[in-house]
């Protein structure tokens, strides 16, 4: 585990909760699939030198990310789930424009 990294922490938190969720097999698949991506793409741009090539692995995160919500909102998950998302969220959007500003 990646120590003193929130929203790795956070991310590694999700990938759990939504691998829990009881979804139709397609959409289970492609969610846990999406939130595995967001972990691992944090740990690839916390690994990098540059801001930009960390930005561009957080960004990819972010993007898995959109793709969970989506499958959230068709699932209809649990509003603690959803909320958990949306912190997430807003941690990956920070990240990424830090990275951008450095």
């Amino acid at each position: 585990m990646i120590k003193n990294f929130k929203t790795y922490s956070i991310a590694v938190e999700f990938y759990h909760q939504a691998c829990a969720l009881r979804l139709p097999g397609p959409l289970q698949d492609q969610c846990r699939r999406a939130a595995s991506s967001i972990a691992l793409n944090l740990a690839a741009g916390a690994g990098r030198g540059t801001g930009a090539d960390q930005a561009r692995f957080f960004a990819i995160a972010f993007g898995s990310l959109r793709e969970c919500q989506a499958i959230l909102d068709l699932a209809g998950a649990r509003p603690k789930l959803v909320a958990l998302a949306d912190k997430l969220a807003a941690h990956l959007y920070k990240l990424i424009q830090c990275c951008k500003a450095a």
